[in-house]
């Protein structure tokens, strides 16, 4: 079914032809919507003779799509045309990876940069459950910029054409080229356990993998034969030559690795793509990886991994002794020697792991941790085999160092604090109410940015904070947030937002000198001899940077892929230090799950995969959930359908859209925005239909929303530099005009409309933290404190009967409410602990109306606790 130009595929415009195979045709076209070129893969009209397997694969792509993960093709919208289903992906430009080996071997250096980014790209797969089942060297894609790309997750399932047929990895399909011996089709890259048609999961995609990355070392296939049936014997019954028979120079630990994927048992292969991109960046960081004696040549036989452990052992004291050595004597690098990366450990008992920040002098790493419900600075110094955390940090944020390495700055319940890395309790130096990140010079000066209030500076020593940079308007600025200390210690780097864009930008203490430097999201740090560091999502970049003048030279690269990137507040978890050693979090937003519980803390069931799930929104009738989800480009608000478990996005911009929250019928979802320059409040059919409209152009950052169960009325927060937080009211009746109903001067938080409307549960700092109140709506006379120590996120029960909220270490607390006359409530009661991300954000758990279920954001189990640490990568940039 070949189109011509200009044929119209639902919105889209086809341009051209671009390419062709068993599994369809490939089309370059144009959407309007979001004017930018797409890739459309029209595949074969019998493949949408079966509804049920139709709508498997178009759930398992949609999933995939999902992911936006850099390494895995981005799927932006699956249809049918005439018949036959068509997938809406990316556009890439470059070269598949079987064109680029052209029967020939890369060099290790180059086929370990790619197969850890393909081991990337798995791993965040399968941890939302998904199987390629289909990798090949074919479904393999490198872009022009060196970044690869799997293709086709889910068509190997699609193909599957009823039962007992053979799914496209189980035939030869074609012919790759005609030399005699080689494989016909896919079917030497499968697993002996696909042969067998017995059951296959990720452990699959391993093997497959094992024998992509042995092709790209040796430039022959790791199973071959005269026949299909010869092949299949292969893969089964015998191991594929020794890589070290071609290459004498191979590193025997990387013929190892490729070895252990390629198995035949799938107990005995790796357990995770995580782990097997674990061992292959243990070996990006190896001295020489061209050497042979870099380590003692072993026999190539195939080892169990119990015969590992020895040397696994080893590896980590010889990383351990370099990295000391080098620290101790701290003698610059000479410029040929190649860059040296290792890894960290985390506490086990941590999770929730953030904001790593190295000190000047390199030696000692802080970072964010959450244990045993409270979120705490950790401290572990380079030399040593274990991080200890420091008390008197809850609910820390946004980590910086004093330019002695002695002390580490902090935010934490609206204060800015300090605290000896040694130990001690901690000191409060000022009010910081939504801080914005710190930094501190060699003269004793600390700056901050504050929400909507721009760049204040304040005594390292403690004192009343000064403002010395006002926000730009205009350029309607309404954040300056992550200040970085230049080495002069006079001028700073710092991020700022309008609502419509982020630009990078350097300014100077005296507030006179400000200075645009690039458009760009994230927080940015000087590094020497004359880099600028910040990152495009979950990409590391450098550029060029002049100190001196201030200004930016030649063209952006990128540094390391994959650092933890937060859509939501453009930070960036990577740091480095005065003499240039980098480190950085390379866990995933996605690391969120929503799982329902009862009162007692069982978890009933998880709903639909892993995210980077913020806000949690529970429809009134409780089949759907509207969540604010950030990926590594966007932050929108989803669609949750809790029956199937599956998720859709709701609302497409390229702005943050933020809190959302259901009328009481179910009928729409009102949520924040920035779009199109226009702050605000924006509604939306919930069956996803029409467009968005503005109900609220806002003078103030709107947050924490929520709806009156009469529909009347919208309570939202509105911030502003004078009086911090407060509460407002938009009615849905009348001029629309909106107008404060609780305005202190602390911050008011969290509010929440009974059902009956009577009253109004909120959040306030007055104490000096946070706790729960309750007013009558609106406000007449009369408050309750609700939570006795410290709380936030409260929520009723449908019937009112019942009012629940968070405390600081994460427990899901409950109050019986007796408002028939006045009001009143009984002692908070434990239900069970969580493990939300941030107490004090709104909206990280919902209840059923009946009080018996929670939906609840929760911490992914199984998580990423490792931190990168890459020694001298300047001298990749010197090569």
């Amino acid at each position: 079914m070949t189109l011509s130009a200009g044929t119209k595929l639902g919105r889209y415009e086809i341009r051209s032809k671009i390419g062709e195979g068993g599994m369809g045709e490939v089309y370059r076209a144009f959407d309007p919507k979001i004017t930018r070129e797409v890739a459309i893969k029209i595949l074969p009209p019998a493949l949408s003779a079966d509804k049920d397997r139709l709508a498997r694969f178009e759930q398992e792509a949609q999933a995939a799509g999902a992911l936006n993960h850099p390494n895995i093709l981005v799927i932006h919208h699956i249809d049918t045309h005439d018949g036959a289903p068509y997938i809406v992906s990316e556009l890439l430009e470059g070269e598949t990876l079987r064109e680029r080996m052209g029967g020939t071997a890369l060099s290790q250096r180059k086929a370990i940069e790619y197969a850890l980014q393909v081991a990337h790209g798995l791993a965040a797969a399968h941890e939302q459950g998904i199987v390629h089942r289909d990798l090949k060297p074919e479904n393999v894609f490198i872009t022009k910029d060196g970044r690869l790309k799997i293709l086709d997750f889910g068509l190997a399932k699609l193909t599957a054409s009823g039962v007992g047929a053979k799914s496209q990895t189980e035939v030869p399909t074609r012919r790759v080229n005609t030399d005699p011996g080689v494989v016909m089709g896919t079917i030497g890259y499968m697993s002996p356990e696909q042969l067998r048609g017995q059951p296959a999961d990720h452990r699959s995609d391993i093997f497959s993998f094992g024998a992509i990355l042995y092709e790209m070392l040796s430039g022959r296939r790791a199973f071959r034969g005269e026949s299909t049936a010869d092949t299949m014997s292969a893969i089964l019954r015998e191991d594929p030559p020794d890589l070290s028979e071609t290459n004498k120079l191979i590193n025997p630990a990387l013929e190892r690795v490729v070895n252990h994927c390629l198995e035949k048992n799938p107990e005995e292969r790796f357990n995770s793509a995580r782990d097997l991109a674990f061992a292959i960046e243990a070996l990006s960081g190896s001295t020489n990886l061209s050497s042979p004696t870099v380590v003692s040549e072993l026999p190539a036989k195939r080892r169990k991994l119990r015969e590992l452990v020895p040397w696994a052992v080893a590896g980590l004291f010889f990383l351990a002794a370099l990295t000391f050595a080098v620290l101790y004597f701290r003698r610059p690098a000479p410029a040929n020697q190649p860059p040296v990366r290792f890894v960290i450990n985390m506490p086990e008992n941590a999770s929730e792991i953030s904001s790593p920040s190295i000190s000047p002098d390199g030696r000692t790493v802080a970072f964010l941790a959450t244990s045993e419900g409270k979120r705490l600075l950790y401290v572990r110094r380079l030399d040593s085999v274990a991080a200890h955390r420091l008390n008197g940090t809850d609910d820390a944020l946004l980590p910086f160092w004093s330019p002695d390495s002695r002390y580490l700055g902090f935010f934490s319940d609206n204060k800015l604090k300090k605290i000896e890395v040694s130990g001690g309790p901690s000191q409060t130096l000022c009010d910081a109410r939504n801080a914005a990140g710190g930094s501190w010079n060699r003269e004793g000066v600390i700056i901050f940015g504050l929400e909507n209030n721009g760049m204040q500076r304040v005594p390292a020593a403690g004192g009343s904070p000064a403002l010395f940079l006002k926000l730009d308007e205009s350029r309607k600025e309404v954040v300056q947030a992550y200040p970085n200390f230049l080495p002069d210690g006079r001028h700073f780097l710092y991020q700022s937002w309008n609502g419509e864009e982020a630009i990078i930008s350097v300014a100077s203490l005296d507030g006179g000198e400000r200075k645009p430097l690039v458009k760009n999201d994230s927080n940015a740090a000087y590094v020497a001899p004359g880099y600028l560091l910040f990152a495009r999502n979950t990409t590391l970049m450098a550029q060029s940077f002049d100190v001196g003048k201030l200004q930016l030279g030649g063209e952006p690269f990128p540094v390391v892929e994959q650092v933890a990137y937060s859509v939501a507040t453009g930070y960036s978890n990577f740091s480095v230090s005065d003499n240039g050693t980098l480190i950085y979090w390379n866990g995933s937003p996605s690391n969120r799950q929503l799982v329902w519980f009862d009162r007692a803390g069982k978890r009933l069931n998880v709903v639909g995969p892993p995210g980077g799930y913020n806000d949690v929104a529970l429809s009134p009738d409780e089949k759907r959930a509207a969540v604010q989800r950030d990926d590594s480009a966007n932050s929108d608000i989803w669609m949750m359908d809790l029956e199937r478990g599956v998720v859709g996005r709701f609302t497409f911009n390229t702005e943050l859209d933020d809190d959302p929250a259901w009328s009481p019928d179910g009928s729409s979802i009102i949520f924040n925005s920035g779009r199109g320059g226009v702050r605000g409040i924006y509604r939306k059919v919930s069956s996803g239909a029409g467009n968005e409209e503005l109900l609220l152009k806002a003078d103030v950052i709107t947050n924490g929303m929520d709806w009156s169960s009469d529909g009347k009325f919208i309570v939202f927060e509105g911030s502003d530099s004078q009086t911090g937080s407060n509460l407002w009211v938009l009615p849905l009746f009348g001029d629309m005009k909106p107008y404060v109903v609780l305005q202190t001067q602390f911050n008011e938080t969290h509010g929440r409309v009974s059902p009956d409307n009577r009253w109004l549960a909120y959040v306030s700092n007055e104490s000096g933290r946070n706790e729960v109140y309750v007013q009558s709506f609106p406000p007449a006379g009369g408050k309750w404190q609700v939570s006795t120590t410290g709380g936030a996120q409260p929520h009723w029960r449908a019937d009112g009967k019942e009012l629940f909220y968070m405390t600081p270490d994460r427990k899901l607390m409950a109050v019986d409410v007796n408002s028939q006359q006045s009001f009143g409530v009984s002692a908070p009661k434990l239900l069970f602990q969580t493990t939300v991300a941030r107490y004090e954000a709104p909206n990280r758990y919902a209840v059923a109306r009946d009080g018996q279920r929670f939906l609840i954001n929760s911490a992914v189990q199984e998580v990423s606790h490792t931190m990168t640490v890459v020694l001298n990568w300047t001298s990749e940039i010197k090569r």
